[in-house]
């Protein structure tokens, strides 16, 4: 399915709504408008397996440029917009990309790249003039209309965020079918598991350009139904939302929960919420006092998910069997988990190893870095593949993450996992943001170090520091309590929450 199926049968209704200006997108206006773009990207002689990547913040042409490529045979290659212009242009070069579709919003980064970028004959600016671009409406007004008599299904090349290294293109192969055709799996899973229809209206929080917020909204355009996007996301903008747009399904990251529960209690009681059905989340870790606590406040909607830009595989659990299993992000509902010890070999249930999703293929490849593509396979079986989190399963099967493989610390011979200190320290009133990491340490090897930017209006220094530790060695063992703490007015954060621990794992080293 794709929006050209719905703007014949219901053209007036809002494929997407913006949550803050109220702009709207009819399906109608969505067919015509990615019709258009496609035909035009054709006529600049790009045809099926060329790239296009956009530069956007949240704005609905997002999806214009996205159904162009995806009805064209094409990758859409979304940018992260908070990149500087070097890593920008590396991103554009690397995957290909003969087409750049820019916001106006962005201009002053987008004129940065535009001479870095050789190899993009076709740049469009959209919302606004850009120098070096051409404008968006003007090209889209002078485009055919005609619908081609095939119209192959593309798919997106996305960037990984970059959390240990630099970003990785993940290339999937190109689905053998038209974009009209069934065989989605996203879009059955969403049906199936999260009962997404016509009548969802679907709240997105997130930055367009990440894989959750894109893959999960252009899902519920397939299906049919309507996609509420907020420009950015705000703790009581988004209560506000649910309210005002009767959303009925959400995806959020476990940061976007602490904000929201940190709102005063009269605020959080203000908005009524009674249509939310099914509140998604995952891209990061959850604390468990954390889920506990929303689910406490929302009931028992929260439906977590555990996967990976590369598509290898997916679990899922609901908010009954977690309060069972505290902590777990569910079984299987995509690929059978294999948990491997450093040689490969498969662990027994309850010890801890290298999370392998296998499956009967393993479709995608880490653009132009072969090597990088066979250190994600199991040594053994080929269609095994991670992207190096450890974990355990317990008996029923159910999977419980420790940590990302790169963060664990290993201090006089004991792994520590640092997520799980930053899940006992993130509820603590005076911090707003922890990260917890391994530093070098001439004895042990490493030792356990805690950055924390302190809460608004919460003084850094000494007395903080003593009553963090305290609070922690209330709560873990001693072995895992930072030696020290130190204080950031901001840790390093991708903005759909992950934390860009590497950063700081190299800073501190090179300290």
């Amino acid at each position: 399915m794709y929006p050209g199926v719905h703007a014949a049968t219901h053209p007036d209704k809002p494929a997407l709504v913006m949550a803050g200006s109220g702009r709207s997108l009819t399906y109608r206006e969505l067919d015509e408008r990615s019709l258009r773009l496609a035909n035009l990207l054709r006529a600049a002689g790009l045809g099926r397996g060329d790239v296009v990547a956009l530069l956007s913040d949240n704005t609905p042409e997002a999806f214009e440029v996205y159904w162009a490529a995806l009805r064209s045979g094409m990758y859409l290659c979304a940018v992260n917009s908070h990149l500087q212009p070097a890593e920008v242009a590396y991103i554009v070069n690397d995957s290909g990309a003969s087409a750049l579709v820019v916001s106006a919003r962005l201009g002053e980064l987008a004129e940065a790249v535009t001479g870095e970028v050789p190899g993009v004959g076709l740049r469009l600016a959209h919302g606004g003039s850009v120098a070096g671009y051409d404008d968006y409406e003007q090209a889209l007004a002078t485009a055919s209309v005609e619908v081609p008599a095939s119209q192959p299904c593309g798919a997106d090349l996305l960037y990984s965020s970059g959390t240990t290294g630099r970003p990785k293109g993940i290339k999937p192969a190109l689905p053998d079918r038209e974009v009209h055709e069934p065989g989605n799996l996203l879009v059955e899973l969403l049906r199936g598991v999260f009962g997404f229809d016509e009548d969802t209206v679907y709240l997105s929080p997130a930055p367009v350009y990440h894989a959750a917020p894109l893959r999960y909204c252009a899902s519920v355009q397939a299906i049919g139904g309507t996609v509420v996007m907020m420009e950015k996301f705000d703790p009581e903008g988004a209560l506000r939302a649910i309210e005002r747009h009767r959303i009925t399904h959400s995806q959020w990251v476990p940061t976007m929960f602490v904000r929201m529960l940190k709102l005063d209690e009269e605020v959080r009681q203000r908005y009524d919420l009674s249509s939310h059905r099914v509140a998604v989340h995952a891209a990061a870790p959850c604390p468990v006092e954390v889920k506990r606590a929303m689910i406490e406040w929302w009931g028992p909607i929260l439906q977590e998910y555990y996967a990976a830009t590369e598509g290898i595989g997916m679990t899922m659990i609901d908010s009954a069997q977690w309060l069972e299993k505290p902590g777990s992000v569910g079984r299987s509902v995509l690929g059978e988990v294999h948990v491997c010890d450093e040689d490969g070999r498969e662990l027994p249930r309850g010890e801890v190893g290298t999370v392998y999703f296998g499956r009967d293929e393993i479709g995608f490849e880490y653009l132009g870095d072969p090597e990088k593509t066979r250190s994600a396979m199991h040594p053994e079986h080929e269609n095994w593949a991670t992207v190096g989190d450890l974990g355990y399963l317990d008996e029923d099967g159910f999977l419980f993450l420790t940590d990302r493989k790169a963060f664990m610390i290993i201090s006089g011979g004991v792994n520590i996992y640092p997520q799980e200190v930053e899940d006992v320290l993130v509820l603590h009133p005076a911090i707003l943001d922890v990260a917890v990491f391994g530093v070098p340490d001439e004895e042990m090897g490493e030792s356990v170090k805690a950055v924390v930017q302190p809460a608004p209006g919460v003084q850094p220094g000494p007395e903080l520091e003593r009553e963090i530790l305290d609070y922690a060695r209330q709560r873990v063992a001693h072995y895992k309590v930072p030696r020290s703490v130190d204080f950031a007015d901001e840790l390093p954060r991708t903005p759909t929450g992950k934390l860009v621990k590497g950063k700081l794992k190299a800073r501190y080293a090179r300290a």
